[in-house]
């Protein structure tokens, strides 16, 4: 399909999903609006340091502040892109920080890059005070359980949409989405599908908002963003329509519960963690020089941990983690020791989730989100969709695009095997030596086209 719906009277199924999408994005981050997907959460956090630069108060200072707990990548993306702006930008603990007019935003990251959830409130209304623009890069799945960015007093929630059904593929493509309040939507980059009427008065959708210079005159644009993940926004989607408010709760609770008997078992055998307040992820802290025998012991286990300069460990769970998973991982750390029962620390273990920061408000409660959870209604619901939209399955489309090709079925069935699309972005290089023979490859196949070196 053609990646932007320009004429919506032959996209009304596309811009349906994207409806969702942003629905969804909304409800979960406790904010009105929400663009149809950026390209990755980097950029999202980027976008919004640029956005914030633009809606804060003429007196705000230059300055834009970064909480040092925030993913390293993104950190790395936005101090680019600032940099790039003439935007001086600091890095600090949120514990550290003291607001003043000089500074005109803040990024913060919930859960944080450790896993820890922090109660941002006062916080957020300490920067707000002093006229700062706050943006939380956030993850969904945890938003099903902890308060909403929205209700902490957040202007903006960024983050990605990976974890509602994308796999992983070795760190793309997955949409990113970006939700801010109604005052700040025409400032909003990206697109933003809305509901409109056609010429029969009956319900339509449309793109309501573009704001690229491709788009609109460049003295009003807002961004030059290019990349709108439709595909993967409406995968996200779809995952969302399917599982509904609940099926997402009992993921995310199991995902939790996991992660509440693995933090359990490590306590139990003498390890300390980073923070007592979780959702899918604990990092442990340095024990008396054990951190390289248990690298290695991962590696000849094929486990794959993240490990920080400053000694610690990552782990984090996901809906496809298993108790075996947990035995493994309890096995490792036990160094030849006898490991705790499941069973028992199953009854032992508590919650890692803030009592505070429990999450009260409903969300996904439009009946789209509430009818299609078998995977008959499913495929008919997708199917209903697909004959709203005019596309290369059927017809010629009167529009060029770089983009527009339509993939054979044997170049998308790679896109289901594990080899190609379970692989960390972050696994070590020698583990990811079909994906950089790839790259290579298309790289001499550019070169030899190009006529470039």
């Amino acid at each position: 399909t053609q990646y932007t719906p320009y004429q919506p009277e032959i996209a009304q199924g596309r811009l349906e999903a994207l409806l969702n999408f942003q629905t969804m994005v909304s409800d979960l981050t406790g904010l009105p609006i929400a663009n149809a997907s950026l390209l990755d959460e980097g950029t999202s956090a980027a976008e919004a340091m640029t956005m914030s630069r633009d809606v804060c108060d003429a007196e705000q200072g230059a300055t834009y502040l970064i909480a040092s707990d925030c993913h390293p990548q993104t950190i790395e993306v936005v101090r680019t892109r600032a940099e790039a702006l003439g935007i001086p930008t600091k890095v600090l603990a949120p514990a550290e920080m003291k607001f003043s007019k000089d500074a005109f935003g803040l990024l913060l990251q919930y859960p944080n890059t450790f896993g820890s959830i922090e109660d941002y409130e006062k916080l957020i209304a300490s920067a707000k005070k002093e006229g700062l623009i706050v943006t939380l890069a956030t993850d969904l799945l945890a938003l099903c359980l902890i308060k909403a960015p929205g209700e902490m007093g957040a202007d903006i929630a960024v983050g990605t949409s990976q974890r509602f059904g994308v796999p992983l593929g070795y760190g793309g493509p997955h949409a990113a989405f970006f939700a801010t309040k109604d005052e700040f939507k025409r400032r909003l980059p990206g697109r933003l599908i809305g509901v409109s009427k056609d010429d029969q008065g009956a319900q339509a959708y449309r793109m309501a908002l573009q704001t690229r210079e491709q788009h609109i005159r460049r003295d009003k644009a807002t961004s030059n963003i290019c990349t709108a993940q439709a595909l993967l926004a409406i995968m996200a989607s779809m995952y969302a329509v399917y599982h509904g408010p609940e099926g997402l709760k009992v993921i995310a609770e199991r995902t939790h519960a996991l992660t509440s008997i693995l933090a359990a078992g490590l306590k139990k055998l003498g390890y300390k963690l980073q923070g007592e307040s979780f959702f899918d992820t604990i990092t442990v802290l340095e024990n008396d020089n054990l951190i390289n025998q248990i690298e290695a012991a991962a590696e000849g286990a094929e486990i794959n941990f993240r490990t920080t300069v400053s000694g610690q460990i990552g782990i984090s769970f996901d809906e496809k983690t298993q108790l075996i998973d947990i035995e493994k991982i309890l096995t490792l750390f036990a160094l030849g020791k006898a490991t705790p029962r499941l069973e028992d620390l199953a009854k032992d273990a508590g919650t890692g989730l803030p009592k505070a920061l429990v999450r009260k408000s409903a969300y996904l409660q439009h009946p789209i989100f509430n009818a299609y959870h078998s995977e008959t209604e499913m495929m008919r619901y997708i199917r209903k969709l697909e004959g709203r939209d005019l596309s290369l399955t059927r017809s010629m489309i009167p529009l060029g695009s770089c983009t527009m090709k339509l993939n054979a079925a044997s170049e998308l069935y790679p896109i289901t095997w594990p080899e190609v699309n379970a692989l960390h972005p972050f696994v070590p290089l020698e583990q990811a030596a079909g994906y950089l023979e790839l790259f290579h490859t298309l790289e001499n196949y550019l070169a030899a086209c190009t006529g470039f070196d």
